[in-house]
């Protein structure tokens, strides 16, 4: 197995630092699967965590200057490490302003991810600050459990408001009761709510809109004022808008009644599918 790439330009790079800092954001740790065209960033938390997962897919060519691998054999040419990603968010803080970005598959006793960092200093002369991240490789036997999930039929399709309105709506409930209802109906309109014994608090969104084609295949005799919804845990809804660093081109909520809640988010090249499974 071999990888390594480079970063030269300075709007990939910092581009690349955001990814990784949403990433940390949202899982402890995470898998990262490299193939010839594209950088997977994995989160399969079925059973451990209630069952959020994620799925983060960059084409590598929009990143990087150079970009060589071999995966485990000629067939299966991917690789699949596991890592901690606060170690890869740490790792590329150093890299703000730098020259170029080089990461590679290292042993240095154990499997690294080596990142290294050329700096300019004043005086011009460069200098550069290396960081080994401990890596797991994952055997091919487990690579079944970690592909891009199905998406489930959605009941209900549409756009998500501004994420940082929806951020501060969500933080205050969040004192409030533990579990959030989302409903939505394919008129365009959300519904965030908690209820508890003493209080009931909805936040009314309206004329988000519904992605066309969505909604042909949602719709086959559904009442567009219907609201379908989905019950979870406030905290994992937090956690995932906490990790939005920029304001996405594209943001869809698509609910699966009482079953699930899929966030489906583009930033320029970089897509975001996170899945939160309802409450039983």
């Amino acid at each position: 197995m071999k990888f390594r790439a480079k970063i030269v330009d300075a709007a990939c790079l910092n581009q690349f630092t955001r990814v990784s800092n949403m990433i940390a954001k949202l899982a402890k740790t995470c898998t990262l699967r490299i193939n010839p065209d594209k950088l997977n960033f994995i989160l399969n938390d079925k059973l451990a965590s209630g069952g959020v997962s994620m799925w983060c897919e960059l084409e590598q060519e929009n990143f990087f200057s150079e970009f060589q691998m071999e995966g485990v054999s000629a067939e299966n040419n991917e690789i699949y490490l596991e890592l901690t990603s606060e170690n890869l968010s740490r790792a590329l803080k150093t890299a703000q302003n730098a020259r170029t970005l080089k990461i590679k598959l290292t042993n240095k006793h154990f499997p690294c991810l080596t990142v290294s960092v050329e700096l300019l200093s004043v005086s011009n002369s460069s200098r550069i600050v290396t960081h080994d991240i401990p890596i797991k490789v994952i055997p091919r036997k487990l690579w079944k459990d970690l592909q891009e999930p199905a998406v489930p039929d959605s009941d209900v399709s549409i756009y998500l408001p501004v994420l940082k309105t929806m951020r501060s709506v969500v933080e205050k409930m969040k004192n409030i009761s533990s579990h959030l209802v989302i409903e939505a109906n394919l008129n365009g309109e959300l519904n965030l709510k908690i209820e508890t014994e003493l209080v009931c608090v909805t936040t009314h969104f309206k004329d988000l809109g519904n992605p066309p084609l969505a909604s042909e295949n949602t719709s086959q005799g559904r009442n567009p004022e219907e609201m379908a919804e989905v019950h979870i845990d406030i905290r994992k809804l937090l956690q995932f808008l906490a990790g939005q660093q920029v304001n996405p081109t594209k943001a869809l909520c698509n609910i699966v009644n009482n079953r699930i809640v899929h966030f489906d988010l583009l930033h320029e090249d970089v897509s975001l599918q996170y899945f939160i499974p309802a409450l039983s």
